[in-house]
Parts: C-alpha cells; sequence; structure tokens
C-alpha cells in the first residue's frame, strides 16, 4: 500500500525541503523512492535522515507541485531537520540502506519516533480528487492530452459536490498548473 505524506529534509543550506510523495512499509522499514535528480533524493542521502509528515490540508500537496512551499515549519524531536507545523503526526526517519537505481532509488529508513499531534477526521471526497489532480500534476509529461482531460473531468465532479474552501483553493492552484502547462504545450507544437 502506497501513502501520499509530505517529505521534509534538509537542504545542504540548512534550509527546509518539502515535497509530497508516495510511500510504503517493507518488512518493518520505511520505503522512500524519490526520482533523479531531486533534493529529496540529495538530502537524504547526505544527512541520513527525512521526517513523514501526515497532513490533512490539501492545499501543502497542491502547493508543493504549484511553487508555494512557503509553509509553516517547527522543529522535531530527535533528529536535527523541521516538519509542518499543519501535520496531524509525523515520524522521524534514519536512514537505514539504500538500493540504487537509474530512475528512482530506495531508501530504507526506520523509524526514531512517530508523534500524533491532532486527530484525522478523515478525507472528504474533493480532498481525494485533489490528491488526485496532485498526482496527475506531477505527471504532465507522461500523459496524453485525452487523459488529462478525462481525469479531471471526472475528479471535478468530487470538487463541484464536496469541497470545502482549502480545496477549492488547493483545486485552483492545479488547474492553473495544468492551464500553463497546455500553453506550453501548445507553443512548443507551434514552433
Amino acid at each position: 500500500m502506497i501513502q501520499e505524506i509530505i517529505v521534509t529534509t534538509t537542504n545542504e543550506d540548512g534550509s527546509t525541503h518539502i515535497a509530497p510523495m508516495g510511500i510504503r512499509e517493507e518488512s518493518g522499514l520505511i520505503v522512500i523512492a524519490p526520482f533523479k535528480p531531486s533534493a529529496t533524493l540529495e538530502n537524504i542521502q547526505r544527512n541520513k535522515s527525512a521526517v513523514i509528515n501526515r497532513v490533512d490540508d490539501v492545499r501543502i500537496f497542491a502547493g508543493c507541485l504549484t511553487g508555494r512551499k512557503d509553509w509553516p515549519l517547527v522543529p522535531t524531536e530527535k533528529i536535527e531537520t523541521q516538519r509542518l507545523a499543519a501535520a496531524l503526526s509525523h515520524l522521524e526517519l534514519h536512514l537505514e540502506r539504500i538500493e540504487d537505481d537509474e530512475l528512482r532509488p530506495r531508501f530504507y529508513c526506520k523509524q526514531i519516533v512517530e508523534i500524533n499531534h491532532r486527530p484525522f477526521q478523515g478525507f472528504n471526497r474533493a480532498q481525494s480528487a485533489v490528491l488526485e489532480a496532485a498526482i496527475l500534476v506531477s505527471r504532465l509529461h507522461m500523459l496524453t492530452k485525452d487523459k488529462i482531460e478525462q481525469e479531471i473531468e471526472y475528479l471535478t465532479i468530487a470538487i463541484d459536490k464536496t469541497a470545502g474552501e482549502n480545496e477549492r483553493v488547493a483545486w485552483a492552484w492545479l488547474m492553473e498548473r495544468i492551464e500553463s502547462y497546455r500553453q506550453e504545450s501548445t507553443k512548443e507544437k507551434i514552433v
């Protein structure tokens, strides 16, 4: 099972990198598999640590994919880095081993501590639609125009029926990114 979460890691300059990512558990370890190249990959290799942030504010997922990465942070408990202030819970991880791969190396991490900050109330359909649209945005370059349109048409139903203010904001950011991608693609075909 893949869980959609936000990973925070420490950049070389000491700032915090925030990235949405799917993780899984295998043999008691958390597996993080960032694409090459990426700041998350470099930071985990260098620092041998990462933080898993479980959040229900889908604006953070959408924001990270649309250039909005300035989210409030607070220090972690056991490793020297930061976590999202909005995290419902967070796990602090230590890198145990790496399985290299040309496209997506796998980092196997041991949980040092897990801390719950607030209860999870559950996702509504609009939150799930925003997560799916965020994943879609991260893969625009891999999908056909028709596939993108089909997915957006279907996901819009959940937004229209169940979205609150946060989901509408996140959805708007993602739709802006998709429209920008469409325009860039059209310009490339003309040239």
